[in-house]
């Protein structure tokens, strides 16, 4: 599987914001969130998860439809679209989500 693409389009004290491109296949690779975060989808697509326990879920993004997630968290996100996918997220480094 390949590694999916990111780009760090911004980083200061507060925030993080990265840019995924995801081609048909390609994955994050396992990792564990360190901040509260926002994903913003900006061509919606369909994902596996699998989380850390090794459970796989799917996922279908929509395109503006933003999500948020808490620090912590623990998957591998792989598209399993065949079409390329691509969404920004945006890590809160000192603020908790409510």
């Amino acid at each position: 599987m390949t590694v999916a693409q990111k780009r760090v389009a911004a980083n200061t004290d507060s925030v993080r914001i990265t840019i995924w491109t995801f081609e048909p296949g390609s994955a994050t690779d396992y990792h564990r969130h360190e901040f509260d975060y926002v994903v913003v989808p900006v061509s919606g697509g369909t994902f596996t998860i699998t989380a850390a326990d090794g459970v796989n879920s799917e996922m279908t993004q929509m395109p503006g439809a933003a999500y948020t997630r808490p620090a912590g968290t623990e998957h591998d996100v792989a598209n399993a679209g065949s079409v390329p996918a691509v969404f920004v997220e945006v890590e809160m480094k000192s603020a908790k989500i409510e």
